[in-house]
């Protein structure tokens, strides 16, 4: 992928600032906002079903979010989302979970089902799981990943027509004809709650202004990852907390440079 077209993208988004409307889990509410506000997007957290049609409408990309549901918020998704597909609002889905138990899963396959997703972003075990495959998830982390991921995430995306993100050691992005593996990143990212929340709603960011989903995808993956490591080098000594905080630094600081010299993208096909 070329490191220039990425860098483009993150100048894209903090010149163009779109509105990524979350519907979103409790337990991440917050960071995620603050994250997206780092890199230079503008949040809403907008749950009410009596709103979310008009929000969804306005805004420019649509993050959908399983991490802790309801039936309220089901309902208030299935508004939201065919606001986003009647106004040509890229939707993103993190089907936080899927697999640990029914009502995770049954939902993610729901939603995909009733409505047109753009992308898909999850671990493996997730993905897996809402394919109908059973990979080991243990509450919403997924196990040892023993299955092949870039083979998932293309079968997955084939049948879904959507782009999937499979965020793991490596990040597979496929939209089941082009497929990319990001090798940017730290482990520090799995000590953190939140930071594959906080990834899929920049991946909204990123799809809110790039055509092609798939190298849009591909393109915040990698900013993100490349934030993480400037974040690492300086905090991860002290701990998850510092790394967190960190994060939200190098987000608002990365530069295209940063991503232009330290990403770490390949193509598959």
């Amino acid at each position: 992928m070329n490191y220039t077209m990425i860098g483009q993208c993150l100048e894209q988004v903090r010149e163009m600032k779109p509105l990524v409307h979350n519907i979103t889990n409790v337990v991440v509410t917050n960071f995620t906002a603050n994250g997206l506000l780092a890199l230079g997007v503008s949040p809403v957290m907008a749950y009410a079903p009596e709103e979310v049609y008009d929000m969804a409408k306005m805004a420019g990309a649509l993050v959908l979010n399983i991490g802790t549901l309801t039936d309220a918020e089901v309902r208030s998704m299935l508004i939201a989302g065919r606001a986003a597909n009647e106004h040509g609002v890229p939707i993103i889905l993190d089907p936080v979970g899927a697999g640990a138990t029914a009502y995770r899963t049954e939902t993610a396959q729901m939603l995909l089902k009733e409505l047109d997703i753009s992308i898909v972003r999850g671990n493996p075990a997730e993905i897996a799981n809402v394919m109908g495959e059973t990979w080991e998830i243990k509450g919403v982390d997924a196990g040892t990943v023993t299955g092949d991921s870039a083979a998932l995430a293309t079968q997955a995306a084939t049948a879904w027509g959507a782009t999937v993100v499979a965020t793991g050691k490596e990040d597979i992005i496929s939209d089941g004809t082009s497929t990319y593996v990001v090798q940017n990143g730290h482990e520090m990212l799995t000590r953190v709650t939140g930071a594959g929340c906080l990834l899929s709603s920049i991946v909204g960011a990123f799809a809110a202004v790039g055509s092609e989903p798939v190298k849009a995808s591909a393109a915040a993956v990698c900013t993100y990852g490349v934030a993480a490591e400037k974040a690492a080098r300086i905090a991860a000594s002290h701990g998850p907390g510092a790394f967190q905080i960190e994060l939200l630094n190098q987000l608002y600081q990365i530069t295209a440079r940063d991503v232009e010299n330290q990403g770490r993208v390949k193509q598959l096909s």
